[in-house]
């Protein structure tokens, strides 16, 4: 066997999880990254044929859920990806069998955190914060994540505690296929950082 890194990407199973952590437990270099709707929502999200609840790896039971959850709790998954992938209304208003895999993450993927995981104490806000930034920064081995001298000044503020409810049409992305338009949330991002620059500005947009 030759030596390498394995990294496991959209982890959405509980024997994905199980599998996972009894590779770390032999020693293996593995490192693991699941999304917020694989914590966040089940299956019965399509029941109805919901094409903007159509992604790949598809949405799974409660119980894996509840094994995701596990997994980010103990480590054997140490990322949380956003799962980025808009489509236009056109796209994804066709039968269901015909659209195309994905959702818009980006915007929400912060309060499904903090709602999802921070609120009811499966992580701390510490461990949510360093799965969205440090971790995977240090899996792919870039000087980024961090705040102190000779970082790019990559930086979020957000108000952990303001209650949102998403609406998919006030979207920054062009995309609006989500399947939590509607949801009530915790957190607000009111600054977004980028290289030193604002992107986000009291809440908004900044428009170049």
């Amino acid at each position: 066997l030759t030596k390498g890194r394995v990294h496991f990407a959209h982890v959405s199973t509980a024997r994905s999880v199980e599998l996972i952590r009894e590779a770390k437990k032999r020693g293996l270099t593995v490192t693991a990254e699941t999304a917020p709707h694989y914590f966040s929502l089940t299956d019965d999200a399509v029941k109805a044929y919901n094409t903007n609840a159509k992604m790949k790896p598809p949405l799974r039971e409660a119980e894996d859920v509840a094994a995701i959850k596990d997994g980010l709790k103990d480590g054997t998954i140490e990322v949380i990806a956003t799962d980025h992938a808009p489509h236009t209304v056109v796209e994804k208003e066709v039968e269901f069998d015909v659209a195309p895999f994905g959702i818009v993450g980006l915007e929400t993927a912060l309060p499904l955190v903090l709602t999802e995981l921070v609120e009811p104490g499966v992580l701390s806000m510490s461990e949510a914060i360093a799965k969205l930034t440090v971790n995977p920064a240090r899996i792919l081995g870039l000087p980024l994540g961090e705040l102190r001298e000779g970082c790019a000044a990559d930086i979020t503020i957000f108000d952990p505690d303001a209650e949102i409810v998403v609406d998919a049409s006030n979207f920054a992305s062009l995309g609006r296929n989500t399947p939590f338009d509607g949801f009530k949330l915790k957190g607000r991002i009111l600054y977004t950082i980028v290289d030193g620059k604002f992107v986000v500005d009291e809440g908004e947009l900044a428009v170049a």
